[in-house]
């Protein structure tokens, strides 16, 4: 039993917010919402002065970049995207799998601290020395935190030689990717309401794989009935426009990389005009707001695709082009760039239907109905914050536009997944905290920033 929250903020279809109440969770699911619950209970929270609010659901990351972050020699916001790629794949061929463990569960604990329940990662860096372990290393660390896990199985297959930016210990056959993506969907796919565990068939993009690679992916990901991702719109247009004389998008519906099970990666480059397409797909985006403010690139203008029908949901993004893993801090700054494009285009968002973009498209995406509100039978995922501290003062009649308006980006009082506790007061639950902290660099110091030719001065 949650007693006695000062405001629980549902981000139902109806938008309840629920005033001094309770909240009855069994299992992983949510049983009861409402004013003095009476039912028998085993374990008690008080959440007086406590705002709770549905799990945050993140729908874009690189958890392995969080090992490569906060570079002064990588300027990102002076590169396109093709000339990052182009400069940060030479350190990316150095992670092996003991980097893969750390640097997600770094990340991880990130998005836990600040109300993430469920996570999407985008996994593509598969070396010679982290062979086909990623996706493993992945589970292992999602189930020490207790986050809800989906991995993007990504891959890159073309050469430089033939174009593409990766390096060729980088990269895999179409074959062998589809090989390993039967095994991981095997182990690690779980359908099921409250599933913790999911798999997504997600070559990183277009210009890093033959087309034999998403073609093979979509007639795969259908017959397994699992959803696919790649990066779109950020940056590509014009190579595909060279190799293949189409826009990306007009390739990936041509090949069937498009419908309700797949979503985008960024879109900046979109037209109106291709709004409309991915909405009449039942397709979504995934709005990372860090790297589009770091590279100066174009702002969606989520009104105007919301208009349109798209689905977009809400990614951090890379630790590589936004140096941290909080969806809390991606919120704020999503909210603050549409107001500022509201001023350019008109139709502005409200900070709680960022708040929604956030949640319920967030579940809409991952294909997770079970997710996203705070309801009966919903799965137990939640946040609170501590609305009873000096800073908070004079906020507290609106819960619902809080968190992205007045900036509320520190860490929560408490986060819950599946009905379990995973994170409170500072604490996460069940590790010690600081020894795995104390590894993970000591991982990053062996594998990153070791005395190399090829990488002298990168750190």
């Amino acid at each position: 039993m949650i007693r006695n929250a000062k405001a629980i903020v549902t981000c139902d279809g109806d938008d309840h917010v629920y005033r001094n109440a309770d909240l009855l969770v069994q299992g992983p699911r949510i049983l009861k919402i409402g004013l003095g619950l009476t039912d028998e209970y085993d374990e008690l929270i008080d959440a007086t002065d406590r705002f709770i609010y549905p799990g945050l659901i993140n729908t874009h990351h690189h958890f392995f970049q969080t090992f490569i972050r906060n570079l002064k020699t990588i300027d990102f916001p002076n590169m396109t995207v093709p000339q990052w790629l182009d400069k940060i794949y030479r350190i990316f061929q150095r992670v092996d799998d003991e980097v893969i463990f750390y640097s997600s569960l770094t990340a991880m604990a990130d998005l836990i601290k600040h109300g993430c329940t469920c996570a999407f990662d985008h996994q593509y860096c598969y070396t010679t020395a982290t062979g086909k372990r990623p996706v493993d290393r992945q589970m292992e660390a999602a189930r020490m935190l207790g986050i809800r896990y989906h991995a993007g199985r990504g891959t890159n297959t073309l050469p430089r030689s033939e174009g593409s930016t990766m390096p060729d210990n980088m990269l895999e056959t179409t074959d062998e990717y589809l090989k390993d993506c039967e095994r991981v969907i095997g182990l690690y796919h779980d359908a099921a309401p409250y599933s913790m565990s999911q798999i997504v068939l997600a070559p990183c993009q277009p210009i890093n794989s033959y087309p034999d690679t998403f073609i093979e992916t979509v007639k795969f990901a259908r017959e397994k009935h699992v959803r696919m991702h790649t990066h779109l719109g950020e940056g590509e247009n014009e190579i595909m426009l060279e190799r293949f004389g189409k826009r990306t998008l007009d390739w990936c519906a041509d090949i069937g990389f498009i419908g309700a099970d797949v979503w985008y990666a960024h879109g900046w480059e979109l037209t109106a005009e291709e709004y409309r397409v991915i909405s009449k797909a039942g397709s979504g985006v995934s709005h990372c707001p860090s790297p589009a403010l770091l590279g100066g690139f174009p702002i969606l203008p989520i009104h105007q695709m919301a208009e349109a029908g798209v689905c977009v949901s809400l990614g951090c993004d890379g630790s590589a082009t936004n140096d941290g893993s909080s969806l809390l801090d991606s919120m704020r700054t999503a909210w603050l760039m549409q107001a500022w494009h509201s001023k350019q285009r008109g139709g502005c968002i409200s900070p709680y239907d960022m708040l929604k973009i956030a949640t319920v498209n967030g579940a809409k995406t991952l294909g997770r109905p079970d997710l996203g509100s705070l309801e009966a039978g919903k799965g137990a995922d939640l946040f609170m914050v501590d609305a009873g501290t000096l800073e908070l003062t004079g906020t507290l009649h609106d819960p619902c536009n809080l968190l992205a308006r007045a900036g509320v980006t520190g860490n929560v009082a408490l986060t819950m997944i599946n009905g379990k506790v995973v994170y409170r007061d500072g604490q996460l639950t069940g590790i010690d905290e600081r020894e795995l902290a104390r590894k993970g660099e000591a991982v990053c110091n062996r594998v990153l920033r070791q005395p190399c030719d090829a990488f002298h001065n990168l750190y």
